[in-house]
């Protein structure tokens, strides 16, 4: 495993262009994930609400759900091969097309199992349109503005998802309006795609490999979202069962959740911009997984003091996060063209199998030794990538 790139990726950009910074791109990028971030965030909790009001049991109601990782890992390999054949921005456009279409279908298909491939259908085009976006703000972003870039994204994104959220409770789960919103937000991700499509990147030669060999050859990226994907699906969904052992109540679970979130959103600028000027992207990675460790470890000692604990899970949120932007931010520092967006699509699938195995594994913590078996398994999946983080870092140094 390596760090490294491959000698093909190692190509620069014209001197000219080198902190250029293509806002048509960005914006069309950044404003169409966007849109699919507010309609994700409005169709999660509605499902949920219709599931349980025809009476499915919980259990079915969250395999259902976990459909979307698997849709992430079965779309992640194919996505790169559909842009390569029709290119980067027909691709997000048939994706966006298909994401709005099967989203309407939770609305006129009331069969329970149906919703199983319907699922499948809609986020493998989620997960084709967080792909192709992440690979066009990379290619697009001025290398050492590359970290805030990426920072923006991640906020703007983590706003969508709130507002999706707000946008829910506003609508309601009655009737065909709250489908016909989503439906209409994914579809208006298409404008800012078929504005910008004269810019987007090409993928003009094939990725060498298959696109799992990208997991190896940035491990430490690989990891570092396997593990932000596991803490955050795995957290936040049974955040409320951990926050009910520790004697609070529903509704201050919401609060203390909703602190979690800001952290998301507020460090992940910061964190971009302090990227920027780090050479070695795994020291900085490896340093968020620390505070990460360390914030998991101190989750039951602090519980007694709302106030504190709502500093933690603050500091923590925007730890978690930092995962992902920074990867990212690594994986475009190391790569270049198709090879990036084979990497962008490795990345992914990293994070689909993390959304899978986070919430089973803390569950069953939680399971096996109650409350404490949130934090500690938390802390399990930290500990792990700081020690290979550290491992990364002492035993393959990044080359001049």
């Amino acid at each position: 495993m390596t760090d490294q790139p491959p000698v093909a990726t190692q190509v620069e950009a014209p001197a000219g262009s080198q902190e250029q910074i293509h806002w048509p791109s960005l914006i069309a990028a950044i404003a169409a994930i966007s849109a699919v971030g507010i309609a994700i965030g409005l169709g999660l909790p509605l499902l949920t609400v219709l599931l349980e009001k025809r009476g499915i049991p919980a259990s079915l109601t969250g395999l259902n759900t976990a459909m979307a990782g698997i849709a992430a890992m079965i779309a992640a390999p194919i996505t790169t091969k559909v842009a390569h054949s029709i290119g980067v921005a027909n691709t997000m456009l048939w994706a966006v097309v298909i994401a709005a279409i099967s989203a309407l279908g939770f609305y006129y298909i009331e069969n329970f199992w149906a919703w199983f491939p319907l699922r499948l259908v809609f986020h493998g085009a989620i997960t084709a349109l967080f792909i192709l976006s992440e690979f066009w703000i990379n290619v697009a972003a001025p290398p050492r503005k590359r970290g805030l870039v990426l920072g923006i994204y991640a906020t703007v994104l983590s706003i969508g998802f709130a507002l999706g959220n707000v946008i829910f409770s506003l609508v309601g789960s009655t009737g065909l309006l709250p489908f016909g919103v989503g439906a209409s937000i994914i579809f208006l991700a298409a404008v800012p795609i078929f504005w910008a499509r004269r810019e987007s990147p090409d993928l003009d030669e094939k990725p060498m490999g298959h696109f799992l060999r990208y997991l190896l050859l940035v491990p430490t990226a690989s990891f570092a979202v396997f593990v932000f994907g596991a803490v955050e699906a795995g957290g936040m969904a049974l955040f409320p069962i951990f926050a009910n052992y520790e004697g609070f109540s529903e509704s201050q679970a919401g609060f203390l959740l909703s602190a979690m979130a800001v952290g998301n959103v507020i460090f992940q600028i910061p964190v971009g911009m302090i990227s920027d000027r780090i050479r070695d992207r795994r020291k900085l990675l490896t340093s968020i997984g620390t505070i990460g460790l360390i914030g998991s470890l101190l989750l039951p000692f602090v519980t007694q003091d709302w106030r504190v604990f709502s500093v933690l899970l603050l500091v923590f949120g925007g730890a978690i996060a930092g995962l992902y932007t920074v990867g990212l931010s690594h994986l475009g520092s190391r790569f270049r063209g198709a090879e990036l967006a084979a990497a962008n699509a490795a990345f992914i699938f990293s994070y689909a199998v993390g959304t899978v195995v986070g919430p089973q594994a803390i569950g069953i913590g939680m399971d096996v030794v109650g409350g404490n078996g949130y934090a500690w398994t938390i802390t399990c999946f930290f500990a792990a990538f700081v020690l290979f983080g550290l491992s990364r870092l002492f035993f393959h140094p990044l080359k001049a």
